[in-house]
């Protein structure tokens, strides 16, 4: 599984436009070095949420630190400086006027996007769009010539065309088919969620 689990590192590394002799010295080092960068970035909330009630690991957490495993990535929580309600339609009801203001959240703490190859972006479905933070994290890098792989966890809503915003707002990044996760099944149906993340990931190094 780990062979087939670099290679598709491999694979999608190609995506962001590496020229014949960069593939040809990746392929030269050892596939411990882990040459290509990977990077889980993921904005999640813990606290009450619907369908699964209080929780102490958000559900995005959850799927993040999966595709982590799976992946050999690194991983960066983006977090706000201001935490979200507990209560769960105290959140949404926050959450739903940041969105209509186009409100960008302070976050804490940043990573360097710009020395990764291939980043993973996720996030809940929250009004059938991502947080307002995710594009405070966004706003802050330069994604130009990054591949960037999509993932939400939702209860009806799947990725909301939220695939097409992060087209837009990522300009010069080449975009793969996201993965949208019920959060319901990634607290409460583990293995089910862990055979989905696998077989997204199959799909994405089949679909290069």
């Amino acid at each position: 599984m780990r062979q087939k689990l670099f290679t598709l590192i491999m694979l999608l590394a190609t995506a962001i436009g590496m020229n014949a002799q960069d593939n040809k010295n990746r392929k030269e080092m050892n596939a411990t070095t882990n040459h290509t960068k990977v990077l889980v970035a993921f904005f999640s909330r813990a606290d009450e949420n619907y369908a699964v009630g209080n929780i102490k690991k958000g559900n995005t957490h959850i799927v993040a630190e999966m595709i982590a495993a799976e992946t050999g990535a690194d991983l960066f929580h983006i977090e706000t400086i201001k935490p979200y309600p507990a209560e769960y339609k105290r959140c949404i009801e926050v959450a739903q006027k940041e969105k209509q203001t186009n409100a960008r959240p302070a976050i804490k703490g940043d990573i360097d996007v710009e020395n990764y190859d291939i980043i993973f972006l996720g996030y809940p479905n929250w009004w059938g769009e991502m947080p307002m933070a995710i594009y405070t994290f966004i706003e802050k890098h330069d994604w130009k010539g990054k591949t960037i792989i999509p993932f939400c966890t939702h209860e009806g809503s799947g990725l909301s065309g939220t695939e097409q915003k992060i087209r837009k707002a990522c300009a010069g990044a080449n975009v793969l088919e996201g993965l949208a996760l019920r959060g319901y099944t990634a607290q409460r149906e583990s293995i089910t969620a862990f055979k989905a993340i696998q077989a997204w990931l199959i799909r994405i190094k089949e679909n290069l």
